[in-house]
């Protein structure tokens, strides 16, 4: 399923926060135990999120959920590597944003 354009830049942020999320929870345990470098990681960032805004389709997505496994392995609940699963998990990020977006919503309101 090719993803629309217009709601790429949507996809791509969710992903690119999360997987660098669990990209900096990973590098943080490897640090401490096989001395990697700064480099290293400033390398995967780079390289994780050129791989991510290449993503056109869910498709794209499960490929590269295949390709970094030892991550949703450690950090991330249920994730099944299927279509089905990639596209779940990509709508679980969508929604977890949209709630976080209304609770900002909602304090500013009680607090403005």
């Amino acid at each position: 399923m090719k993803i629309n354009s217009e709601n790429k830049q949507a996809i791509h942020d969710v992903l690119i926060t999360d997987m660098q999320r669990m990209i900096f929870r990973q590098y943080n345990e490897l640090k401490v135990r096989f001395n990697v470098t700064d480099e290293d990681y400033d390398t995967q960032q780079t390289l994780l999120v050129d791989n991510i805004l290449n993503c056109n389709s869910i498709n794209d997505i499960n490929e590269l959920i295949l390709e970094y496994t030892d991550l949703f392995d450690s950090y991330s609940d249920n994730v099944k590597f299927t279509l089905d699963g990639t596209l779940n998990y990509v709508l679980s990020l969508l929604v977890s944003e949209i709630d976080k977006l209304e609770q900002a919503y909602e304090f500013n309101q009680i607090h403005n």
